[in-house]
């Protein structure tokens, strides 16, 4: 987890990290050739010209590039400058009692609210206070308690549950 200022107060917000099927762009400053656009493959690595596999997957986009920065330190560079940016993320699924369950391109700053929203709104069953998150980055795949504000990240898993009348 990792904090952010709001104002004077504090509010947790999880950290992104990469994941199998995310497109990235990787540049190397003063490096034309070896800068370009990867796909995380689905066992989590990307291969990258000269240094080969580098493992992404649960990475943060500075993590990553600190790892990228030492394999190229390696004999190949002095001094290399690397940034990391997302192109493409993952999608997010929605389920249970939306009219339009499945899955859904990622959009910055989701809300649970926003991913309903997309998912074409609550069903009549729909129990507004009984909604689940599954974090696509959670190895444990625990649901947890998730309010319209919870914030949606790529590869999450929202589940809208049925209210007993």
């Amino acid at each position: 987890m990792s904090f952010y200022a709001i104002g004077s107060a504090y509010a947790a917000q999880p950290v992104y990290t990469l994941g199998s099927g995310d497109k990235v762009r990787i540049t190397v400053f003063g490096e034309p050739d070896l800068s370009g656009e990867f796909e995380v493959s689905g066992e989590g690595q990307l291969s990258l010209p000269l240094i080969g596999t580098v493992s992404a997957d649960g990475k943060t986009l500075r993590t990553l590039g600190t790892d990228i920065e030492a394999k190229l330190k390696e004999g190949y560079l002095v001094d290399p400058k690397v940034n990391v940016e997302v192109l493409n993320y993952r999608p997010f699924y929605i389920l249970g009692e939306v009219k339009e369950p499945g899955s859904y391109p990622f959009v910055n700053g989701m809300s649970v609210l926003n991913a309903v929203a997309l998912g074409g709104g609550f069903t009549y069953r729909a129990d507004k206070s009984d909604i689940l998150i599954i974090r696509g980055g959670d190895e444990s795949r625990q649901p947890e308690k998730a309010t319209p504000e919870t914030i949606v990240l790529p590869g999450d898993i929202v589940r809208v549950e049925e209210r007993f009348f």
